[in-house]
């Protein structure tokens, strides 16, 4: 069981090559306003295990869990929630969360 923290240049590349998933762990209205093309929004005051995408802990066909926030601090709590609890066997925090991804000029959506 592990929690990696990863640079948003290295989860650009996994997401080029089909190698990570992306959960947004902001509220509605931080999501609303600007998220990574492709995430998936599970908002941390209301998180639902059933939304991740794995299957008995592993993650199916994924190699990297990715889970960001505004700066980083909320996805890392819930990454170490969900491993240490063995709901996954591994998560990667993304470092600097969507603040550091735009400031890198990668895609946002709103």
């Amino acid at each position: 069981m592990s929690i990696e923290q990863a640079d948003v240049s290295v989860i650009h590349d996994w997401l080029a090559k089909d190698q990570a998933v992306l959960i947004d762990v902001r509220e509605s209205h931080e999501y609303d306003a600007a998220h990574i093309p492709g995430a998936i929004h599970i908002p941390l005051s209301q998180f639902d295990i059933k939304l991740l995408p794995v299957t008995d802990g592993k993650q199916a066909d994924v190699k990297h869990l990715v889970f960001y926030c505004a700066m980083g601090m909320r996805s890392q709590s819930v990454a170490d929630q969900l491993v240490a609890n063995g709901i996954i066997e591994a998560a990667v925090n993304m470092v600097g969360g969507i603040q550091s991804w735009s400031v890198a000029g990668y895609p946002l959506e709103s």
